[in-house]
């Protein structure tokens, strides 16, 4: 008889493990709360157009991520490149930083103070980096951190730059620094930090159109995903899982679960040490504000990082750079609030708050007049940003035990492996999941998106496959 395996959540890393293992000829049901496949990476109608949850650019380093994106988009993508800056003080700085051009626009007095204070990081290294606030400060200097990420990172997070763990800063900055931004600008090597690409994949119809197509070769090879569907209740007997859904009763052999990390320990009788540790695991909530503006070109940029203390969206996307969408007379932003669950709007969530927020914040911006806005509408995400506040990696650690005794359950995605994934992160959790189940590898699935080493590498041109 074929195996049985049940996956919790049609998201990047879900629907890569069920259609990796679909090919295995195993029995693969994926259930999905929402009435669309891809997670935070879908995307949806609106006013006409595709946009997506927030902006999602694609990049990875690594071959085998690479060959499975192409395998499943084919020719239905294009080659973006890619604008970011950061707004501050009414003026646009490209991010990431780019020396000339941030010590241009602060001025030669705070320029000085940039440089000098990056220099002293030089002598004065601290031993132990223990929060963001060490981490950047060794990076780029004490006054780069407060003009450019402490503002940012707070709204964003919700908490102090120096309760928030250096584990954030080194998994999505990584090697990055303001020597390597130096070193970037007169080298002639083509091989980016990823921070720095300026060109990225980026599928026709939104990025949810990849999830699209994939759920749909998933289910023409046999794979079945139930929309709508919540589970209920988790048990765990010796050989296998039994899922409770609608009234009833479905038994599996294994359980890929992507959905919030609490959900599933919370099913399998954690003892009191990991339940207590669950309730110290916060996530961060996001609240889209869709705005339809009776104006063409606003800015250039696919998404801007307000770094502004009066306004209280920390981003801004423009859906009309994204190639998608270049007929419109109007103009699709997306504006992004981050709530903690007991917030006012959040609780609330009332049009008229919302509307009040995002007039405020374009009177502030300045990018056109109120009486612009066409239309709104808002989504809210819940649990998008797992905090990595200073204690989480201990109570993480507890709960890793805990679920790495079910040798038949594992955790992947950003939901449920409580991390700060991109999409190619969790579309490798989908490829290696498979290789544990159908390879019996030793693969810890926990260290994906933190030391993971890329043995060959490549990334994705208009052509194709490029090894580099």
């Amino acid at each position: 008889m074929k195996k049985k395996i049940a996956i919790i959540g049609a998201g990047p890393a879900g629907l890569t493990a069920g259609y990796q293992l679909i090919k295995k000829n195993f029995d693969v049901d994926i259930y999905e709360a929402k009435s669309f496949p891809g997670g935070m990476s879908a995307s949806i109608d609106l006013w006409g157009n595709k946009v997506d949850l927030g902006p999602h650019r694609f990049f990875s380093s690594d071959i085998n991520v690479n060959k499975f994106w192409l395998e499943i988009i084919e020719n239905d993508y294009q080659m973006v490149s890619r604008k970011t800056r950061i707004y501050y003080q009414k003026k646009f700085f490209n991010y990431p930083l780019k020396p000339l051009n941030a010590l241009s626009k602060l001025g030669i007095f705070t320029s000085m103070q940039c440089l000098t204070s990056y220099l002293k990081t030089f002598f004065n290294k601290k031993k132990n980096i223990i929060n963001f606030e060490d981490w950047v400060t060794l990076k780029f200097g004490k006054k780069l951190f407060e003009i450019f990420f402490k503002d940012y990172s707070e709204k964003l997070w919700g908490i102090p730059c120096t309760k928030l763990s250096a584990d954030f800063a080194a998994q999505r900055i990584k090697k990055f620094s303001l020597g390597e931004a130096i070193k970037a600008v007169f080298s002639k090597n083509k091989k980016k930090h990823k921070t720095l690409v300026d060109e990225f994949a980026y599928p026709n119809h939104g990025t949810g159109f990849f999830y699209e197509k994939l759920a749909t070769k998933f289910t023409q090879m046999g794979g079945k995903i139930f929309y709508n569907t919540k589970i209920e209740k988790i048990v765990h007997t010796e050989n296998q899982i039994e899922l409770y859904l609608d009234n009833k009763k479905e038994n599996f052999n294994y359980l890929i679960s992507s959905m919030p990390i609490h959900n599933l320990v919370e099913n399998l009788q954690p003892n009191t040490e990991v339940s207590n540790s669950l309730d110290q695991l916060q996530f961060r909530n996001t609240l889209l504000v869709y705005v339809k503006v009776d104006k063409k070109n606003l800015f250039d940029d696919q998404w801007l990082y307000i770094n502004s203390k009066d306004i209280r969206s920390g981003r801004v996307t423009n859906f009309n750079n994204w190639g998608q969408n270049q007929n419109n007379e109007f103009t699709i932003l997306c504006f992004e609030y981050w709530f903690n669950h007991q917030d006012e709007i959040w609780v609330k969530k009332d049009m008229q708050s919302i509307r009040n927020l995002i007039s405020q914040d374009c009177e502030t911006l300045g990018f056109f007049e109120k009486n612009k806005i066409l239309e709104i509408k808002f989504i809210p995400i819940n649990n998008c940003y797992p905090i990595y506040d200073i204690s989480y990696k201990e109570h993480l650690k507890k709960i890793k035990l805990f679920l790495d005794k079910f040798e038949n359950i594992f955790a992947i995605g950003r939901y449920g492996s409580f991390k700060y994934n991109n999409q190619d992160h969790s579309i490798l959790m989908g490829l290696m999941v498979e290789k544990k189940i159908t390879e019996n590898k030793e693969i810890n699935l926990w260290d994906i998106n933190t030391d993971y080493e890329f043995q060959e590498q490549a990334i994705i041109t208009q052509t194709g496959l490029q090894k580099i």
